[in-house]
């Protein structure tokens, strides 16, 4: 049975104002099963980010190809949804716009009170059935995020790509967000790839974690499972698996600083 999200053979370059290449990614492969989660973790420039664009369609690889639910990936489609840690959210329209300007243009099939009710039980989903009405610059950086996640999650993609979303928060409202997260993920099994820094936010919310090697050239170094059960609650980080996990990952980003060290 094929994986719900194959990657093959990414290669990625940009050509520099001097003609030479610049190699951000390569043989990049990997496949991920229906309803997983899956982090990607590595230091500043190895090319996250331009992968999860590759998966969303926004950048196209110079070799190999990426399949969503057996689909070749050549543009950006509603089956795949973004959460950026900017939000784009727009400003002149209130969080119920927002979101409506989204679900109308994906669902003109559906009629007027349908989308309604699309829109209504997102926002509540994420605990802004009370703020609806609100536009963004009346909302908080944890609320605008959310209205960013309903955005993504009404039009009922089939991949969920977050990049950094939860970057720009502070401590209390970005672990705020990692529970209404996992909560979310763990009730509709979608299927989510996730860029992040933080290495216990990886953890906590990952069926995997994949690990890439410094740029430039960077490539897949490692592929940690997280056995840890669903549901997950914040205590999961007290356990004994947590800290063995926890260890290895930061195992392989210490190794990765001191092999950037060295090429200093």
């Amino acid at each position: 049975m094929p994986s719900f999200v194959e990657i093959r053979g990414i290669r990625k370059e940009f050509t520099l104002q001097d003609g030479s290449k610049n190699i951000v990614l390569k043989d990049i492969n990997l496949e991920i099963q229906q309803g997983d989660f899956v982090s990607l973790i590595g230091h500043s420039g190895c090319g996250k980010s331009t992968l999860l664009n590759i998966v969303a369609g926004l950048e196209k690889p110079t070799q190999g190809q990426v399949r969503v639910d057996g689909q070749l990936i050549k543009r950006p489609f509603r089956d795949r949804m973004v959460v950026f840690q900017n939000y784009s959210l727009l400003p002149w329209l209130t969080a119920w716009e927002n979101v409506a300007l989204f679900v109308d243009k994906a669902m003109p099939q559906k009629s007027k009170n349908e989308r309604r009710e699309i829109i209504a039980a997102h926002l509540e989903m994420v605990g802004l059935k009370d703020a609806a009405h609100k536009k963004p610059a009346q909302l908080s950086g944890g609320m605008k995020q959310r209205v960013a996640l309903a955005r993504a999650l009404a039009i009922q993609p089939k991949l969920l790509l977050l990049d950094e979303p939860f970057g720009a928060l502070d401590a209390l409202t970005r672990s705020s967000l990692q529970v209404e997260l996992m909560r979310i993920c763990d009730i509709y099994h979608i299927t989510t790839i996730m860029v992040t820094h933080d290495v216990d936010e990886a953890l906590l919310l990952s069926d995997q974690v994949v690990m890439l090697n410094n740029g430039p050239a960077a490539t897949i170094g490692q592929v940690l499972d997280i056995p840890l059960e669903h549901p997950r609650s914040v205590e999961v980080r007290d356990s004994a698996k947590y800290h063995h996990l926890r260890q290895e990952l930061m195992q392989f980003l210490h190794g990765q600083e001191q092999a950037k060290r060295l090429q200093v």
